[in-house]
């Protein structure tokens, strides 16, 4: 076995978690709250940032394209502990995950278009 290649069963629960993480609904926030962000009950509400969230997630996509580009070329190259099935799962990754930035944009996109074609 040659070391430093992800086995899929750990990358296959790696998408699993990242899948439940997307799909799990967010715990409900207080619908009242004191200036200072805390709510009537004295606890702390932490909002998401959407710009944040967003800015995020390109990152991460940009981040996956620059590993599985770097692992590709290392493979070109013939380093050592750098292997076809490691490469290729780096890839497909970034693949999926432009993929997935791309069905957001478009769905964001898309709401936006039927929010200004909205009638006043």
């Amino acid at each position: 076995m040659i070391s430093g290649r992800p086995d899929i069963n750990q990358v296959l629960s790696q998408m699993r978690d990242m899948r439940s993480q997307v799909q799990a609904p967010s715990s409900p926030m207080p619908s009242v709250t004191k200036v200072g962000g805390e709510s009537e009950s004295g606890q702390t509400v932490e909002r998401a940032d959407f710009a944040e969230m967003l800015k995020n997630a390109v990152n991460n996509v940009n981040t996956l394209q620059k590993d599985a580009t770097q692992l590709a070329q290392s493979y070109e190259r013939g380093d050592e502990g750098v292997d076809l099935p490691q490469v290729m799962i780096g890839l497909q990754k970034s693949s999926v995950s432009f993929e997935a930035m791309t069905q957001v944009r478009n769905k964001l996109v898309d709401a936006y278009e039927k929010i200004m074609n909205m009638p006043i």
